[in-house]
Formats: C-alpha cells, structure tokens, sequence
C-alpha cells in the first residue's frame, strides 16, 4: 500500500476523476495533487523540488501537454517538444531517486499507427506511424514506454504504462477548437437545441466505429495498477465496445433533447473507418470498464449543462 502519492495534472481532465478516487481508497493525507501552477515540469529542478518537498512513494504521471487536432497541427514543434521534456523529466528524476516504488503514466490511443488494424492490440504500438495530424504529441507520449522499459533495466523503477481510449466525461475540453469528438457533439447539440435550430449539419456518413471509455471507469482502475501491476508491457483501458458515429451523434442529441434534423453531409471525409482497442489484456487482468455510453453521455451533459449556465471552474468555453 502507498504512503505518499503524487498526482501531476491533478486538475486536468483524467486527474479530476483520479485524485477524488485515490483519496477515498488510500485516505486524503496519502494524496497530493498538483498542477502547473504549483510546478513547472518543463524545469528540472522544479521536478526535483517537487519531490523533494512531496516525499511521494508513488507517482501517477497524468502531467501533459495536449489539445485537439487544430491546435496540434498548429504546433506540433511544441507538442512534441513539451510532451518529451515532460515524460523524460518525471522518469529521470523519479528513477535516480530510488525510493519510488511505482510510477503510473499514461499515454494516448492515438500513439498506435494509423494503420492499426482494429480491434488494436498493444502488439502494434511501434508497427508503423501514427496519424499525421498529432504525430508530435503521439510520438512523444509513445516514448513512455521506452522509459518505463529503460528505467526498470537500469534502476529498477516499477513504471508501468496504461493507454485509455477516447475519453469522455465530467471536466472535459469543451472548447470550439480543441475539443475531441463527445464533448464537441455535446456541445454542438445543446447549443442547436438552447437557440432552437432546425439542422445541424454533420460532416461524412456517420459510419466511422470508435471505442469510448467513461473517464470514471479509468480512473477506478488506477489503484488497482498501483497495488497490482508490475510489468511495464502497456495495457489498454477502454470499453473494447463498438459506436458508429451516427449513433453515438442521434444518443447526444436524444439526451439533450435536441428535436431538429441531422444532416450527414457525405461529400465531407469519413477519416478513419475504424478505431477499436482490444481490451484483451485488461480482462485477463479481471478488468473491464462497464459504464454504458448513454449513462456516462448522460452523467457528462449534465456536467456540462450545470457548468455551462454558471461558467463553473473546469469549463473550457
């Protein structure tokens, strides 16, 4: 059991649904959260400070650089640049200190290629080049697995490497521009339905498959891997679960009570056909992440409608 853990972006998307987790099942005095605003990551003896003064025993490593797809291809340079500073930094410092007993990072589903046949294995990560449109960010994450192997040869550093899928739920990035595909819709379709518009038009068929995983259920998983796990072979964490675009668009507009038409403007690009993560692994580890996608949409618009009206705190608008 852990003494000490410390949290990096513990206000970010994933870090708001862990921290509340981990303080109920190791108790609030065993867990420290911080942000950006506490450290600067990108500085090394900021790294250093911070664990000097945390004394963690354990480190969830949620700390990142990320962003939807505009602003990753505006600046991939950064992306890549933040996001490798970041991983190294954490892995360095925490290695060499040698009173780290496991160090939890994660990394994103879209560091497998962009060929990746679904339903995707962990076997594929380094089979081939990831989406070109985030490649600085995907690139840079996926070096998390060469760190977690490479501290444990040399230092005996227990890291182990989760990959959740698409994400969803409370304290997403809701903004017009960065936003990845559930809470733009989320918000796309409340805003059709507050102004009262009789169309939304939607780009493609709406045939494209994805796998969506309630950010509640990873969370959930976390002190299992910090108790439990000790191999940096990656696990992927997600639904393993199959949602056509249209359904997952016609489910959000049904529950924010959008009544209008959908227009599925098919002269627009599809993308990728299918993105589905094999979750295997996991459930050989007797894991699974159960919540049905209308009951965690729902528990997210709710959210985001409270929020939306209040402009609460973790609304990005």
């Amino acid at each position: 059991m852990p003494d000490k853990i410390l949290v990096t972006g513990a206000t970010g998307f994933l870090g708001r649904h862990t921290v509340p987790v981990l303080e109920q099942t190791y108790g609030k005095d065993k867990v420290v959260g911080v942000s950006s605003k506490d450290y600067d990551l990108m500085d090394r003896a900021q790294v250093e400070k911070m664990f000097d003064d945390i004394q963690p025993d354990t480190v969830v490593h949620f700390a990142a650089y990320s962003g939807g797809i505009g602003a990753n291809r505006t600046y991939p340079g950064d992306f890549y640049y933040q996001n490798t500073i970041l991983t190294a930094h954490t892995f360095d410092v925490a290695a060499r200190r040698g009173d780290i007993k496991k160090l939890i990072y994660t990394m994103g589903g879209c560091s497998y290629p962009a060929k990746a046949t679904s339903p995707i294995d962990e076997s594929q990560l380094w089979q081939g080049y990831p989406q070109n449109e985030s490649a600085g960010y995907s690139t840079a994450k996926m070096m998390g697995t060469v760190a977690a192997k490479s501290y444990r040869e040399q230092f005996g550093l227990n890291g182990v490497v989760l990959i959740p899928g698409n994400l969803y739920g409370e304290y997403d990035n809701f903004t017009k521009l960065d936003s990845h595909v559930v809470p733009a819709m989320i918000r796309r379709y409340y805003e059709a339905q507050r102004d009262g518009l009789e169309k939304v038009e939607m780009w493609g068929t709406g045939k494209p498959q994805r796998d969506f995983v309630y950010a509640g259920d990873v969370a959930r998983l976390i002190p299992w891997f910090i108790e439990n796990y000790d191999s940096s072979d990656p696990v992927n964490i997600s639904a393993g679960r199959t949602t056509p675009i249209k359904e997952l668009a016609e489910d959000i507009a049904d529950l924010v009570d959008y009544k209008g038409e959908i227009d599925w403007d098919t002269s627009k690009p599809d993308g990728q056909m299918v993105k589905i993560f094999d979750t295997a692994r996991l459930k050989g580890l007797g894991l699974s992440c159960d919540t049905p996608l209308r009951e965690g949409l729902t528990k997210t618009i709710e959210w985001f409608a409270k929020n939306y009206e209040t402009r609460g705190d973790g609304l990005r608008l």
